[in-house]
């Protein structure tokens, strides 16, 4: 036990789909149990495409960390390629001033480090092939050489070559990123650079020789009888391979617990070298033609293939149900319903889903992440899922990482990013699971929420702009009253109802007078002000059984339901009052006036909305003439 307090420690990584990450996080969380810490990793998987926008939005997690509310910090920076995350991430950590041990870098005095020795390894490795093998022409698959146990190994690969005399071809030499994918690119490459085949292909790591050994044999070339492939980290897949890879065997478990270990006594006072080395060793099987030592035994070799293969079909099936449940989900709510009843499958205790609070704005308003910026101020944790049971956290802020605090106690947690291209979502945590490190679908997982939330944004705002779009076409912008399109929409259904139910309706037309004067006079601008007050004094007389519409240029229409005889002198007297109002408070140097003109009747089967409208319209016309006739006596 560390201390009365449980010791939070935070862990930085870049992927955790690697066997490497694997067997070092087996290492640190082993230690972690028997000290009862309390463990946060921080994972991104950058480098999977070639999008430096995708990489903004997985790196966004780093961003996270409020390094001050640990007491130490783990920093696996050389699972990092991108050489400008790795600085930021380095720099960030040591501004932070807590206890540091840094896996495989001596980049920062302050920090204590440990390390495999790959260089060693990989020259014992590479002369074996050369003194042991005869082999002259090496090709080179080397991992990205701003991390430094690439430019080890790249460098333990050089100094053999020079050593025994041979030219390293620079033609020969494939950069990749660590990714098996590149083992495949490598041997693309080289089938199209017309160069003879060379004896060996010398690989940095497991993954992309295996990749180089399935290349070459889809091209027609047998390993190890006509060229030799070698690999480093002793996977299992490279031990159980056909053929066994010659590659490093390194104690990863070990180093990922002694690196806990040693922060663990710094965490209490108890001094520590500053740097530890651990040895590795090279392993010669089958890839270039010596006896397989490394495989192994068949019961143990298919009961972890086994075992990896109902995990893994179970995570897959897991993953579709998610995904097919989550494809019928169209609000936030059911979204997350979803993602809280399939969770469980994944078997873990504890699931956080924490996103941006302003996560469904618009892309103009949200947050779009540049290199330098961080999460915004607060969060929301919309689903807590714990041990089966589900609740929410409406705001918390983005430095508190937790929605509701750290807990204290032994604890495995996994922050992993959510995001659409560069926008950044928020993220999601994973406590007591090995879903993480133990599964190759972990970040179709985290894709596949990033998805759905992004979609179920875009989906928020595609109906917002639909209602919009439904607003304009039925409301005037002007006025904020009907225009004809919604007037005819609502007032048919009214009058059908009334022709139904014979029930007695008035419909009133109204002009202003005077529009050509004041636009004439005083510009258009007055023109559209008249026409508002006016709209809104009609808007005003309307009672509880009517609707109103601005039906063109300077004409509007009122209609209403259950009409009675003496309707139409009081909406006559009530506009009049309002106009006058209206013209006394505004006090323009023209008035505002109209004339209208009422039809009441009892709907009848055999008219129409139009033609009682186009009778009130020429009622209207008749007081509009005497007006004007009474204005020139």
């Amino acid at each position: 036990m560390v201390s009365e307090n449980t010791k939070k420690i935070a862990v930085v990584v870049s992927a955790l789909d690697e066997e490497y990450q694997y067997n070092i996080i087996r290492g640190i969380n082993r230690c972690a149990e028997e000290h009862k810490l309390n463990i946060s990793y921080f994972a991104a998987f950058g480098g999977l495409v070639d999008s430096r926008r995708f990489d903004l939005g997985e790196y966004s997690i780093y961003n996270l960390i409020d390094y001050s509310k640990f007491d130490g910090v783990l920093l696996m920076i050389n699972t990092f390629g991108d050489a400008e995350m790795r600085k930021k991430v380095l720099d960030k950590v040591g501004a932070g001033n807590k206890p540091t041990v840094v896996f495989e870098s001596k980049e920062n005095p302050d920090f204590y480090d440990i390390s495999i020795d790959n260089f060693s390894a990989m020259k014992k490795l590479v002369n074996h092939i050369i003194k042991h093998h005869n082999a002259k022409v090496l090709n080179c698959v080397t991992g990205p050489l701003v991390n430094p146990e690439a430019k080890s190994r790249f460098d333990a690969f050089c100094a053999a070559m020079e050593e025994n005399g041979l030219t390293v071809d620079e033609r020969r030499i494939f950069y990749g990123n660590f990714r098996s994918y590149d083992g495949k690119q490598a041997v693309d490459d080289f089938l199209q650079s017309g160069l003879p085949l060379p004896d060996a292909f010398i690989c940095a790591n497991d993954s992309m020789a295996l990749t180089v050994v399935s290349s070459l044999e889809k091209a027609g070339y047998k390993v190890p009888d006509d060229v030799m492939v070698t690999g480093f980290d002793n996977t299992f897949n490279a031990r159980n391979a056909f053929p066994a890879l010659t590659t490093v065997n390194r104690p990863l478990i070990k180093a990922g617990y002694k690196a806990c270990d040693i922060l663990v006594n710094l965490l209490n006072g108890i001094e520590q070298p500053r740097s530890t080395v651990l040895d590795a060793t090279p392993v010669f099987s089958e890839s270039c033609g010596c006896t397989d030592e490394t495989a192994d035994d068949l019961k143990t070799y298919k009961k972890r293939t086994y075992n990896r293969m109902e995990l893994t079909n179970s995570n897959i099936h897991a993953l579709n149900r998610l995904s097919a449940e989550l494809a019928g989900a169209e609000t936030p709510s059911a979204t997350f319903d979803v993602v809280g009843k399939c969770i469980s499958d994944f078997n873990l205790d504890k699931f956080c889903l924490c996103l941006t609070e302003d996560w469904q704005d618009a892309y103009g308003t949200s947050s779009a992440l540049s290199d330098e910026n961080n999460y915004a101020n607060y969060m929301t944790a919309p689903l807590i899922w714990d041990k089966g049971e589900c609740r929410s956290v409406d705001f918390f802020e983005s430095r508190d990482m937790f929605p509701e605090g750290f807990s204290d106690k032994f604890e495995i947690n996994y922050f992993l990013p959510l995001h659409f291209s560069e926008r950044c979502l928020g993220y999601y945590i994973i406590t007591n699971g090995d879903f993480p490190t133990s599964s190759l679908l972990c970040h179709s997982l985290t894709m596949n929420l990033s998805n759905s939330i992004e979609n179920i944004r875009k989906l928020f705002h595609l109906n917002k702009a639909m209602d919009e779009l439904n607003r304009l076409y039925v409301i005037d912008p002007l006025c904020n009253i009907y225009n004809r399109n919604g007037f005819i929409n609502i007032a048919d259904d009214m009058f059908k109802e009334c022709v139904a139910h014979h029930r007695k309706i008035m419909i009133s037309f109204i002009d202003m007078d005077g529009l050509k004067y004041i636009n004439d006079n005083y510009g258009h601008n007055e023109g559209d002000f008249a026409i508002q007050r006016l709209a809104a004094v009609i808007r005003e007389c309307c009672g509880a059984r009517s609707i109103c519409a601005r039906f063109g240029g300077d004409e509007f229409v009122i209609f209403s339901t259950n009409a009675q005889e003496s309707d139409a002198l009081a909406l006559e007297r009530r506009f009049t009052t309002a106009l006058d109002n209206i013209n006394s408070i505004v006090k323009k140097p023209y008035t505002i006036s109209a004339s209208i003109g009422s039809v009441i009747t009892i709907a009848q089967e055999n008219e129409t909305l139009y033609s009682i409208i186009n009778q009130a319209d020429d009622k209207m016309y008749d007081i509009k003439k005497k007006k004007k006739k009474a204005r020139l006596e």
